[in-house]
């Protein structure tokens, strides 16, 4: 087995991991929220299907000040509201958001930064 045999089974199983991670958070917190007709419409835009969940678990999983920040910004209206989130989520929900989020970042970033790696010919 080569090392980039090894990596890409890596990423897949990761993928994988992360995909299940994805729907297991949306059916646990985000399901919550939306029928919440107080966060309904404070999760965020939602350009494709399930982008709520990405919102949701950014602001949940970044740090308060950050969000806070975030919302502030010009483009403040895309991002889920951090106050309304806090009130009407629990520290499960938070966690599960935490660890959803950060390795969906990782790996995302990662991944394409190996793409553009392979594209330039560093594994050849």
């Amino acid at each position: 087995m080569t090392g980039k045999t090894l990596v890409v089974g890596i990423f897949i199983i990761a993928t994988v991991i992360i995909g299940i991670m994805f729907v297991a958070f949306g059916q646990v917190t985000v399901r919550k929220l939306r029928k919440n007709p107080i966060t309904k419409n404070a999760l965020g835009a939602e350009f494709l299907s399930g982008w709520n969940i990405i919102n949701v678990a950014q602001t949940l999983a970044f740090p308060r000040s950050w969000s806070r920040k975030l919302e502030q910004s010009p483009i403040g209206s895309m991002y889920a509201n951090s106050d309304l989130l806090y009130e009407n989520t629990n520290k499960f929900d938070r966690f599960l958001g935490a660890v959803f989020y950060w390795p969906f970042i990782t790996f995302g970033l990662s991944g394409a930064f190996l793409v553009l790696l392979n594209a330039l010919g560093v594994f050849d």
